[in-house]
């Protein structure tokens, strides 16, 4: 039976699984947010001691490839493609936001429904997209700033929305036929989605995998480098 590593490093909190034949073995969650460049090797590590695997005994390995935090995504993918390339392995990709939409799909079953994960994207924007119940990609996935009528297309639908991204929605979104899930992002959920890739033989080219950022990073320049430009540009 096939042995996958999942990796989820897309927003404030990462996680590790390990499954075998499709059915969790183990897994690792980080106790504190925005560690991922300290913690993901060492989850790792506590997720293979568990199970009693060694690294190269992985048939693959799983990264949730985003959309989600520009840095977070690019610690998970070096994560995952350092380990595929050093051992020979298959690296598969699982969108993030249909990671949301599964579990969202498994706490409520609603086949007239369109479910709608977000990952916050900062202020009032999100990353998301809509699925059925069955994980058919109805809406692809965006960077929406969240108005009360930016789902008026799909009024007279029920509409779910769970995420970290979605909390702070709630205020606007509160017509009726919305409602709201607690469903967190773990790297467990991705495993049926992992396993589907796997079986089908869908793998990514590691050298060429980036993840879906859906906007540039938000960098904020050093005031010493804009002083500098500054002084530059003044002195011409």
């Amino acid at each position: 039976m096939s042995r996958i590593l999942h990796i989820e490093s897309a927003t404030s909190v990462c996680s590790v699984a390990l499954s075998e034949g499709g059915l969790r073995r183990s897994f690792q969650e980080a106790e504190q947010p925005n560690t991922h460049g300290e913690r993901l090797t060492l989850l790792i590590s506590h997720c293979l001691n568990e199970a009693g695997w060694r690294l190269e005994e992985l048939d693959a390995v799983a990264i949730s490839a985003g959309p989600g935090s520009y840095t977070a995504l690019r610690v998970g993918a070096a994560t995952a493609k350092g380990i595929c390339y050093a051992l020979g392995k298959p690296l598969v990709r699982v969108d993030t936001l249909q990671i949301i939409a599964a579990g969202m799909a498994i706490q409520v079953s609603n086949h007239e429904a369109l479910y709608w994960p977000m990952i916050d994207a900062r202020r009032m924007e999100v990353y998301t997209a809509a699925y059925t119940m069955n994980l058919e990609l109805i809406s692809p996935a965006q960077a929406l700033i969240v108005e009360e009528d930016s789902f008026g297309t799909w009024e007279g639908r029920t509409l779910f929305f769970a995420g970290d991204g979605a909390d702070k929605c709630k205020a606007v979104l509160n017509r009726p036929g919305m409602y709201f899930l607690d469903v967190p992002l773990a790297a467990g959920d991705m495993i049926p989605l992992a396993q589907k890739a796997f079986d089908s033989g869908k793998f990514e080219d590691v050298a060429y995998f980036s993840p879906v950022y859906l906007k540039p990073p938000n960098i904020t320049p050093s005031k010493q480098i804009l002083w500098g430009n500054i002084t530059k540009i003044n002195n011409l």
